[in-house]
């Protein structure tokens, strides 16, 4: 697996995109993959960036890779914060009005939607977000 540390700032979301999409494209992801990837990547960066060290911050390891197949896309998103395992919170009523609703909860469903698979694991110190999703 390739991997990036880097702090856990939203202004270093760029650089986390970038990290991830330069992978896509040398394994020739599908546009379509890569948009949902793209999509849950920041949702749990900036989710990582904006809680786990709050007040401060800390470091945040990207690990990508692919399955030994080459199909299945991998990413481990993995900080030393508070531990927090952001699926065992009960998805939002998305049939509420954005009125009724309560807020938060959106981004974490979002990723469960768009991705193959989504594991959490705290080991270590670390939370572990693993994600998958088929590339072809």
């Amino acid at each position: 697996m390739k991997e990036l540390v880097i702090t856990a700032e939203t202004k270093n979301l760029d650089e986390v995109m970038t990290f991830v999409d330069t992978f896509l494209e040398e394994a020739e992801c599908s546009m379509k993959a890569q948009m949902q990837i793209d999509l849950a990547v920041e949702e749990i960066f900036v989710n990582i960036a904006s809680y786990a060290y709050a007040p401060g911050t800390g470091p945040a390891t990207i690990r990508v890779g692919l399955t030994d197949d080459g199909s299945v896309f991998v990413i481990e998103l993995i900080d030393q914060g508070v531990p927090y395992n952001p699926l065992a919170k009960e998805d939002p009523d998305i049939t509420l009005s954005a009125e009724e609703r309560k807020i938060g909860g959106l981004g974490i469903l979002l990723t469960k939607k768009s991705m193959d698979d989504v594991q959490y694991e705290y080991a270590n110190g670390s939370n572990i977000l693993t994600l998958r999703k088929s590339i072809r």
